[in-house]
């Protein structure tokens, strides 16, 4: 068995985009966030920061404290999708891309001698340097090559940054054996917390887990199968995945900390929600409110939910996201957000039946037409006027949105 898989990750990323559009940041401490304010967290860190121990999540206060001279540099999201896209072009012209995991991780798979260890390392330099040229010095990447995809994103994440990591099944199991618990992929907090109440503490006696023992520990059969083959170098067929739910949230700028203004920011993120529901070809039968209050002592959270007969337009879920809204204690609210779940893709509904729930449906499939033709704001309803600088695009490393749907 070769080296079938090629992963790659790009170092800080964010940070590193920032970096490489700003010369005069390059080789500093940076450290980029949603908003320039002092109440915000980091969501992303540069290598220089992180040797001060500042890193993803650090609050601004305390990423000063740790680095006085750290750069804080306010988030550019559409310039993040945008080196995203060169990457990926850079990535392919040397070879096909199997998978885009998220904004700052893919696959490629490896064919005839592409798989020998020594082609396969030549191959992930060539992909390095493609990077480099075609996108710029800055955008450092960890490579990591494997026999499946699992040990090959465990490869990449052994060095870094700008690591090159070859990890064969004779490396097995003796290259795993230092690594942590939570540096295996898919094992997270709650995960790790099961496996210690089985009294597997180190990732060298989770590895001598037999295969009933890992269906015990992980509740599934299927689950525990997965796991016992993967780390054995076993290429399985990557299960075919469904999304069940789709959300927007905002922590919310002070001006906006208000009954009034968290409202609209919040009809915002609904109009958004929505109509990405609909540019992804979905249904939702369930809509959940969440808000995050900013009180003296502590962050106080509330929360709640209803099902709703599936529905894409904006205007439906608005009013069933502002009554949901009309529930909720009283508190500075300091984040909102919006989560559309239970979700059906079109193909598996029949159209509206009475004749009302059919024109709300074509209203907000000609607003998304009107939008993307005149600007993402050319229509939208009332309740978010004024709230352009208030929810803009954010990116979750798992999701790149679609430069085709109008940030509204």
């Amino acid at each position: 068995m070769g080296i079938n898989y090629l992963f790659l990750d790009m170092n800080s990323y964010f940070a590193s985009v920032e970096q490489q559009l700003r010369p005069e940041l390059r080789g500093k401490p940076v450290a980029v966030v949603p908003m320039l304010a002092e109440t915000t967290c980091c969501i992303a860190a540069s290598y220089e920061a992180k040797r001060f121990g500042v890193k993803t999540g650090t609050l601004v206060h305390d990423a000063r404290l740790l680095c006085p001279r750290l750069e804080i540099v306010e988030a550019r999201p559409k310039e993040y999708i945008r080196i995203h896209h060169q990457i990926l072009q850079a990535v392919d012209s040397v070879l096909p891309i199997e998978a885009v995991l998220s904004i700052d991780e893919m696959v490629c798979r490896l064919m005839g001698r592409e798989k020998v260890p020594t082609e396969a390392l030549r191959l992930g330099e060539q992909v390095k340097q493609a990077i480099y040229r075609q996108v710029g010095l800055q955008m450092r990447c960890s490579v990591g090559l494997g026999p499946n995809r699992f040990l090959a994103k465990i490869a990449a994440e052994m060095h870094k940054p700008d690591g090159l990591t070859l990890l064969q099944l004779s490396d097995l199991p003796h290259r795993v054996y230092p690594l942590t618990l939570r540096d295996l992929p898919g094992i997270g907090p709650s995960m790790e917390q099961r496996l210690l109440q089985h009294g597997v503490t180190t990732v060298e006696q989770f590895y001598q887990l037999s295969l009933l023992q890992l269906a015990q520990v992980w509740g599934s059969r299927v689950h525990g199968f997965a796991w016992w083959h993967r780390l054995r170098g076993t290429d399985l067929p990557e299960a075919p995945t469904r999304r069940r739910s789709l959300s927007h949230s905002h922590v919310l700028p002070p001006v906006f900390r208000s009954e009034t203004g968290a409202r609209s920011v919040l009809s915002r993120l609904v109009h958004r929600a929505a109509a990405r529901l609909r540019h992804e070809g979905y249904w939702t039968g369930s809509v959940a409110l969440f808000v995050r209050f900013l009180d003296n002592s502590q962050k106080r959270k509330w929360d709640a939910r209803i099902r709703i007969q599936p529905s894409q337009d904006t205007l439906t879920l608005l009013r069933t996201t502002l009554r949901l809204w009309q529930q909720k204690p009283e508190g500075t609210p300091f984040k909102v957000g919006v989560a559309l779940g239970s979700l059906t893709p079109s193909s598996e509904l029949s159209w509206p039946l009475f004749d009302q729930d059919q024109k709300l449906v074509h209203l907000a499939r000609a607003m998304d037409k009107a939008n993307r033709k005149y600007g993402p704001q050319a229509v939208y309803f009332a309740g978010m006027h004024r709230t352009e600088q208030s929810a803009v695009t954010r990116i979750a490393f798992n999701r790149i949105p679609d430069l085709d749907l109008p940030d509204i």
